[in-house]
């Protein structure tokens, strides 16, 4: 996938760095410019008006980028025809501008919104249109510093900000759109943030936990006692469970890491195991990666190690040069397919007293 002359590893390194940060922008080396003021001083964009699709990056009434497949021969967008609805919340784009002084970004912001629609929309959301119709909230997601910064109060409020326009979202899909439907509920990062919150709020132990297909909440920590009756799911077809996972290379412990931790859930997403049942490469049926034109069988393995999910050096050109194994922009990339068909699976489990209803898969 990777082309270039033999001995230029430069070359190599870079374009392979690029594929890792290319999906999203969830890294803390990537900013500079974050907010300099308390949340307090400044005021935040307008509410989102979720009547407006404009206000949506994804929405089954209008074209996006969770409409694309990577290859029309294998997979087929199933909106149309599907019984089910996904509800997918983004990470972080938003990394700010010079001399801002923005806590959150607005939905207006054309270049937040392009970079949202051409990376984690296209490589994320998309896995999920072979299931059921994708909607996506615009939402004023917090700047990325949130999470760091030494400020933790304007933080916290920054988050507080955006998952009240993820739950604006959710409530008017509620009353407009949903119409008794299933749902699959997936995010990633930031998503996840907001998307746990929303699952507590809305489903854990309340009527609407009987239309939870899944849920797919990645890239966050998530202990078992994450939510009260949701409980994680412990096999591939298994409906009304979450799964889980962080990524990274084998040997290594992010600065959140706690050995004394083993509460932690994490799902292998090759075998959609919790324990540390290994899954080699073969069980890999393809990621996604740069180019979204094919995707890439084999390309990493997976296990469960400490509520961490290790994987070995992605089997692509140059990967043996970089030494980052801080894979959380890959979460669901590198498993793009297995993703992808694990979602269908739960759909058919879901409706098996119900033949009829059930989407055909890939």
């Amino acid at each position: 996938m990777l082309q270039g002359k033999k001995g230029n590893n430069t070359i190599i390194y870079i374009l392979w760095a690029l594929i890792l940060v290319s999906f999203t922008s969830c890294s803390k080396a990537l900013y500079k410019d974050y907010p300099k003021r308390s949340f307090d001083k400044y005021t935040p964009a307008e509410l989102p008006d979720y009547a407006n699709l404009s206000h949506w990056a994804a929405h089954p009434d209008k074209r996006d980028k969770a409409d694309r497949v990577p290859d029309a021969d294998l997979f087929k967008n199933r909106q149309a025809e599907s019984k089910v609805d996904v509800f997918f919340v983004h990470p972080t784009i938003y990394t700010g501008k010079k001399g801002q002084n923005q806590w959150n970004a607005d939905v207006e912001d054309e270049v937040v919104n392009k970079e949202t629609d051409e990376s984690t929309i296209l490589y994320q959301a998309s896995i999920f249109n072979g299931s059921g119709r994708v909607f996506a909230p615009r939402y004023r997601q917090a700047h990325l510093h949130a999470y760091y910064a030494k400020d933790s109060i304007s933080g916290q409020k920054a988050l507080d900000l955006a998952y009240e326009d993820v739950k604006a979202a959710f409530e008017y899909y509620m009353t407009y759109h949903n119409n008794d439907r299933p749902i699959i509920i997936a995010a990633h990062s930031q998503g996840t943030t907001h998307a746990g919150r929303l699952l507590k709020a809305f489903f854990d132990g309340q009527e609407l936990q009987k239309k939870l297909v899944v849920a797919y909440v990645v890239g966050m920590q998530a202990p078992k006692s994450y939510f009260t009756n949701i409980p994680p799911c412990e096999n591939k077809k298994q409906t009304g469970c979450f799964c889980s996972w962080r990524t990274f290379g084998k040997g290594f412990y992010p600065d959140d890491f706690e050995e004394q931790a083993p509460d932690l859930i994490c799902t292998n997403p090759l075998n959609w195991r919790i324990d540390s049942t290994y899954a080699d490469y073969a069980m890999n049926k393809g990621g996604v990666l740069w180019k979204f034109d094919k995707v890439i069988p084999k390309v990493v393995d997976a296990q469960v190690h400490q509520g961490l999910l290790w994987v070995g050096t992605p089997k692509v050109t140059g990967a043996k040069l970089v030494k980052n194994k801080d894979y959380h922009a890959g979460d669901f990339n590198l498993f793009y397919v297995n993703v992808r068909q694990n979602a269908q699976h739960r759909v058919a489990s879901y409706f098996e007293n119900k033949p009829e209803e059930i989407i055909s898969g890939e």
